[in-house]
């Protein structure tokens, strides 16, 4: 058979039936296949991965990072233990870094992923959103190829990219198979192929991976799911991700340490707890000393709100600052969404400041988030139709899109042109509003 295609082109073959197929002619035709598509083994990975997820990807342009000498510690630990982590007594090649939602994970993975690149020791990273308008960024689909994408591009692993583009070529299926026969494919046997070509002191050294818990559940044929339904899925495959970390970290020849980002949601914790032998967890809290993290920030800001506006430098008070930094009980996304709301133009800077001040001193251990819900309480009530708000906002919640479209928005909104500005332009604080 194999001889029959030798030399051959130019043409086409209908209703081939062949009985009695050896691996070999099947694997000759399949290869065969492969090669008259037209399309090349990193064409084929290309369209398969996730380029939004990747730490400098121009999808994530804005996303959050730590102000300049804020979360200084915690990243200290963090890059110490990526460098120089096998000198500790008990080496342990998966870090958990967890904490609160607005706690700053996701600003401190993207700081140290830069500070990683910079050195030119981040061998790949990933960052899931559930927000993101792409698929891609909410699911697990797009996981492993990126990953490997990301390893083959990086300098000290040249040969690795020609085992992995040769796995694709004999079987351009690989990313339609479980996550765990994709890791085995295309990162594992690569690597333990050019182990002995890797050279140590070149080698990069951390993967990063960011939002687990924002890993949302598969749905390939977009049918309706009940909520328990969504969220099964949605734990099922957050758990796959964590196993398949595990599982590369304990290959003696995955070289690299990994950093896993995630609120602490139960059945990550309960992941973590079952391999506590394997890993290292970094929980977010007051030891790490957020209050002058958030002074500092606010500091930084409120000075380029006064230059803005040739403001006096006595503006604001010490007394006020340190009014909101207990406001923020460690919470980043207090201190940030109040910048924002005084950056609003609407009103003075001024006013706003005075507007959040007067919403009460909130400083409660039990719902550190007292004052934020305050804020966002205010804002709201400030719309000029908060009940049509929230429902809009609900729509936002609930709808299969993730950051939805605008576009899209206006379709279930809008009952008069720019029903949707109306409604939601009054939130600048708190809603990214697109024109298109």
């Amino acid at each position: 058979m194999s001889q029959l295609l030798n030399n051959a082109h130019d043409f086409s073959i209908a209703d081939l039936s062949v009985q009695n197929v050896s691996g070999d002619v099947n694997n000759y035709i399949n290869n065969y296949n492969n090669r008259s598509s037209g399309k090349s083994a990193l064409e084929r990975l290309e369209e398969n991965i996730s380029a939004g997820a990747v730490h400098n990807s121009d999808e994530r342009c804005d996303a959050p990072k730590c102000h300049p000498e804020t979360r200084v510690a915690v990243q200290d630990e963090i890059i110490s233990w990526i460098t120089a982590g096998d000198v500790d007594e008990k080496p342990k090649k998966i870090l958990w870094l967890t904490g609160p939602a607005g706690s700053g994970k996701t600003a401190i993975a993207g700081s140290v992923a830069e500070a990683c690149s910079e050195k030119g020791i981040l061998a790949a990273s990933f960052f899931f959103s559930s927000f993101s308008g792409s698929e891609d960024r909410r699911s697990k689909r797009c996981f492993v190829s990126t990953l490997a994408y990301q390893l083959r591009r990086h300098p000290s692993l040249s040969a690795f990219d020609q085992h992995i583009l040769s796995t694709i070529d004999h079987d351009p299926t690989v990313f339609r198979t479980r996550l765990n026969d994709q890791l085995e494919e295309l990162i594992l046997k690569p690597l333990r192929q050019v182990h002995n070509q890797i050279g140590a002191p070149t080698v990069p050294k951390v993967i990063i991976i960011d939002g687990v818990d924002e890993c949302e559940a598969t749905n390939p044929f977009n049918r309706p799911m009940e909520e328990e339904e969504a969220k099964s899925i949605k734990e099922k495959d957050q758990l796959e991700i964590l196993s398949l970390l595990l599982r590369a970290a304990n290959d003696p020849c995955f070289p690299f340490r990994i950093v896993a980002v995630s609120r602490p949601e139960r059945i990550i914790s309960t992941f973590f707890s079952n391999a506590a032998e394997s890993t290292l967890k970094l929980f977010l809290d007051d030891s790490y000393d957020p209050d002058s993290d958030i002074e500092r920030f606010l500091q930084s800001k409120f000075a380029e709100i006064r230059r803005r506006y040739f403001l006096p430098p006595s503006w604001p008070t010490l007394d006020q600052i340190r009014t909101l930094v207990s406001n923020a009980s460690g919470q980043f996304i207090y201190a940030a969404t109040v910048i924002r709301f005084i950056e609003e133009r609407s009103k003075l800077p001024q006013v706003q400041l005075d507007t959040v001040l007067s919403l009460g001193q909130h400083s409660n251990a039990s719902n550190p988030f007292q004052a934020l819900d305050a804020l966002y309480t205010h804002i709201l009530k400030s719309c000029p139709d908060p009940r049509s708000t929230i429902q809009c906002l609900h729509i936002c919640q609930n709808t299969t899109f993730g950051a939805v479209p605008a576009s899209i928005l206006r379709q279930y909104v809008d009952t008069t042109p720019g029903e949707t500005e109306h409604l939601l332009g009054c939130l600048p604080s708190l809603v990214f509003l697109d024109r298109v």
